[in-house]
């Protein structure tokens, strides 16, 4: 019986390990599939529409499962997913990759797991060790490293976007792994793209409307990014911190920054330099000491 308690820990933690990769891996095409859409659709269409889109698609798998309303002592927890995860990222990344490369913009997002475990000690309460913290604070310093010597250390209007959608991201991210221990993850999604789709769709309908009909790749960006980036990656995000912990779980991100540069080079044509390659094998290592930091 001994064996089996100090097992069971490490066991749920690994599995929440890989159901956050598994989020990660989904999340990392996220800015590429907006660089593809955002400059026919517009910052601000892209930023609601693809809200509309996955709240349709939650709505329909709430009435299929008919899903009762969760308990009032939820919505707030719901609202801060709501404006972190639907409103805040989407919109504040499809603003900036209007004007910067998504491989600049994934540079910035290098820095979510470090404001996902702040995030996660403001809302989640969780308490990491200090091992823990040398870690993500070596992640931090990888990611920065990259962005000066990379010229991303001068802050544009895309920079200052990303660093807030961040910010919103670090907040949904860690208020979401705190109710998935008690509602799942694919709940919490659908639900607070449910109680986001009345405000989505009117801002849907307000924003300007491109002049000309998207091109197919732009169409394609904008699929992406509303049936997998803001749906069914959260299914396998959410699972993944319920199971692993907000703070720790979420240090898989660091790997996300690297994914999306390779994505980068191999759909958008853009370009990779040994600098990027050193930083993505330190952001690599990060990742993986993360898991060690138990």
């Amino acid at each position: 019986m001994k064996n089996k308690r100090s097992v069971t820990p490490i066991s749920r933690e690994t599995v929440g390990w890989w159901w956050a990769a598994l989020g990660v891996l989904c999340f990392s095409f996220t800015l590429p599939a907006t660089r593809l859409a955002a400059p026919e659709f517009g910052g601000f269409l892209l930023g609601f529409g693809r809200d509309v889109v996955a709240g349709l698609l939650a709505a329909v798998l709430l009435v299929v499962r008919q899903e009762t309303l969760p308990e009032r002592r939820h919505w707030p927890g719901l609202g801060l997913v709501s404006l972190g995860v639907v409103f805040g990222f989407p919109l504040f990344t499809s603003l900036a990759l209007r004007t910067v490369p998504s491989s600049h913009g994934a540079v910035i997002v290098g820095l979510l797991p470090a404001a996902t475990a702040i995030a996660a000690v403001l809302f989640a309460r969780e308490r990491p060790r200090p091992a823990f913290w040398i870690v993500c604070g070596l992640g931090v310093l990888a990611i920065l490293g990259f962005a000066l010597s990379s010229g991303a250390g001068q802050l544009g209007h895309g920079d200052v976007f990303m660093l807030f959608a961040v910010g919103l991201a670090a907040i949904g991210y860690a208020e979401g792994g705190r109710l998935s221990r008690e509602l799942d993850g694919w709940r919490v999604i659908s639900w607070a793209l449910i109680f986001s789709l009345p405000l989505a769709s009117v801002a849907s309908l307000c924003v300007p409307h491109p002049a000309q009909w998207p091109s197919p790749v732009a169409w394609l960006g904008f699929g992406y990014v509303s049936v997998v980036s803001m749906f069914l990656g959260f299914f396998a995000w959410y699972k993944g911190l319920a199971l692993g912990g907000v703070a720790k779980a979420g240090q898989t991100q660091l790997m996300q920054p690297v994914l999306t540069v390779l994505w980068s080079v191999l759909f958008l044509g853009e370009h990779i330099d040994a600098k990027t390659i050193l930083a993505a094998v330190v952001v690599v290592l990060c990742a993986l000491l993360s898991r060690l930091t138990r």
